[in-house]
C-alpha cells in the first residue's frame, strides 16, 4: 500500500465569534486542495447564544475529527495543521498555545505540525468592540484566555501573516508580538505584513482572482510542505 503523504489543515473562519458558516469559506478549501493539502472546514458555536470557551472546545473537537479521520480523507495523521482568519485565527492559536483544549479531547498540541494564523488577535484585553465583549463575557474575561499568555518552547511551528494596515486588528499588538514571543522561546515562526490588502482581503487573496494582491497562498502551502 502506498504511504499516505497528504497533510492536513483545518481552517476555523472569523466573523466575531458571531457570525460565519463553512460553506462562505469553500474558496480557501478549494486553493488549499488545489495545492495537494486536504482540508477541513470546521464549524463552531456562535455567539451570543454561547460565549468563550464554546467556540474553542469546538474548535478542539473539530481537531480531534480530523486525526480520527484523517486516512479516510487520503491525509497523514502526523501531519495535522490548524489554520484560522481573524476571530478564526484565534480559535487556531488556542488551539496549538494552550494545551488545555486538546488534552480535553485526549490530545495534545505538540501531535500538531504547525498552526497558520491570518489576521488574528492574539492579545486584545481590554475589550472595545461590543460583539467581542458578549462572545468573551467583558469585563468577566480570564486573562488565560489571550493566546499570547501561552506562547512557549513547546509551542508549534506558527506561519503568521496580516496586513500592515489592519482597521480591525491591531498587527503589531497581535501578528508581531506573538511571532516575536515564540522566537524567543526557541519556536520557529515565519511571519509577514503585507501591504497591499486589509483585514478581509488577506483571506480573500486565496481566491483566484486576487490571489495577486499577496502571496498568501504560496505562503501556506511552503509552510506545509517544509513544516509537515
Amino acid at each position: 500500500m502506498a504511504a499516505i503523504r497528504a497533510p492536513l489543515v483545518v481552517f476555523f473562519y472569523g466573523g466575531s465569534w458571531s457570525s460565519g458558516e463553512r460553506a462562505d469559506y469553500r474558496f480557501v478549501g478549494e486553493a488549499l486542495a488545489s495545492q495537494g493539502i486536504v482540508t477541513l472546514i470546521a464549524d463552531h458555536r456562535l455567539s451570543p447564544a454561547f460565549r468563550y470557551p464554546a467556540f474553542v472546545q469546538d474548535s478542539a473537537s473539530a481537531v480531534r475529527w480530523a486525526f480520527d479521520h484523517a486516512a479516510r480523507y487520503g491525509a497523514n495523521p502526523a501531519r495535522v495543521f490548524v489554520m484560522g482568519h481573524s476571530a478564526g485565527a484565534y480559535n487556531a492559536a488556542m488551539v496549538a498555545l494552550d494545551a488545555r483544549w486538546l488534552e480535553a479531547e485526549g490530545l495534545k498540541p505538540s501531535r500538531l505540525a504547525g498552526w497558520i494564523g491570518l489576521a488574528g488577535p492574539y492579545d486584545f484585553l481590554p475589550i472595545g468592540d461590543r460583539r467581542t465583549q458578549i462572545a468573551f463575557e467583558w469585563p468577566g474575561t480570564p486573562a488565560d484566555s489571550q493566546p499570547l499568555s501561552h506562547a512557549s518552547r513547546a509551542s508549534p511551528p506558527a506561519l503568521l501573516l496580516a496586513p500592515a494596515q489592519d482597521d480591525l486588528v491591531n498587527p503589531q499588538r497581535s501578528t508581531v508580538a506573538t511571532a516575536q514571543r515564540l522566537r524567543s522561546r526557541g519556536v520557529r515562526v515565519e511571519s509577514e505584513l503585507f501591504e497591499m490588502v486589509g483585514h478581509v482581503t488577506l483571506l480573500a487573496s486565496m481566491a483566484p482572482v486576487l490571489r495577486g494582491r499577496a502571496p498568501v497562498l504560496a505562503r501556506v502551502t511552503a509552510f506545509v510542505r517544509s513544516a509537515g
